[in-house]
């Protein structure tokens, strides 16, 4: 081999380790040299950064507010209403030297395997503390914090800071769910039935006031009436006594013409009378004149 080979492969190896040395930090991110497994720094600003090469390598975390689901889980509140419920959680690794010790290898997948654990530690003391109405009211936010900070005590051992919990959904496992729309159906109609009922009376004493309000109503008419009545029959005797004052014989004469009418108004009447009747005087003297 030529010396200039050689020159030309040592200055191939001296290159390519001097860039295995060196290293860029995202300002997305954070960074850990190890060596032999050991943290021997951590690079928290961005740029370069430099690791001794074959020796010791870099390990990399994100430094950003991170975010995963929990599996649904199902609790028990105070009232024996079983719920399920789906978690949502945003957080952060804080102290990377302290993550890298707590979860070693697994990272952020193992991370959050944790996390689900403590979150749902957190929400059944949390939740089996209330009544399920405390859960689905406007309670619901002071519970979620207190989930949080439940849960954000037992992460700082991750090294991982909890910024946020939500839960997404608070429903009835399937199994209950036709139990208690059954309990509700039947509540709906006994209320149903309870405002009927109080419906149906109202409007009894209704129709009975309205009934007592009529025969109220149609005795004073009648009283009227027959005051009135009294008061014009009364009149009428009184002109035709006046009248029978003022010439007895026409007013003899006009009571025979009443009486003839009201004898022989209807149809087919007839009348069975002696000819010197007095019920005829007044038509005897028409028929001599």
């Amino acid at each position: 081999m030529s010396r200039s080979t050689i020159i030309i492969v040592i200055a191939a190896v001296i290159v390519a380790v001097g860039l295995s040395s060196v290293f860029i930090v995202d300002e997305r991110e954070k960074a850990l040299v190890l060596q032999f497994g050991q943290v021997r720094s951590v690079k928290e600003s961005p740029g370069l950064a430099f690791k001794i090469p074959l020796i010791q390598e870099v390990v990399r975390y994100d430094d950003r507010i991170l975010a995963f689901e929990t599996q649904s889980l199902e609790v028990t509140p105070l009232d024996d209403r079983r719920l399920v419920v789906d978690a949502f959680a945003r957080y952060r690794i804080v102290d990377v030297v302290r993550f890298r010790e707590a979860v070693g290898v697994g990272g952020v997948r193992s991370a959050e395997s944790r996390l689900e654990r403590i979150l749902n530690a957190a929400t059944r003391e949390a939740l089996g503390s209330v009544a399920s109405n405390t859960v689905l009211s406007a309670d619901r936010a002071a519970l979620m914090n207190r989930i949080r900070d439940t849960a954000k005590i037992e992460a700082e051992n991750l090294g991982v800071a909890v910024i946020d919990v939500k839960l997404k959904r608070t429903d009835l496992p399937t199994q209950n769910l036709e139990a208690t729309f059954g309990r509700m159906r039947a509540e709906r109609e006994r209320e149903a039935a309870d405002e009927i009922a109080r419906g149906e009376e109202a409007a009894q004493k209704i129709r009975a006031q309205a009934d007592r309000t009529q025969v109220e109503i149609v005795s004073e008419a009648q009283k009227q009436a027959e005051i009135t009545r009294g008061e014009a029959d009364a009149r009428q005797n009184a002109i035709f006594a006046e009248a029978f004052g003022q010439d007895p014989g026409f007013f003899d004469f006009y009571r025979s013409l009443r009486a003839y009418e009201t004898a022989l108004k209807e149809e087919n009447t007839s009348l069975v009378i002696t000819p010197d009747s007095e019920f005829f005087n007044h038509l005897k003297g028409i028929q001599s004149e």
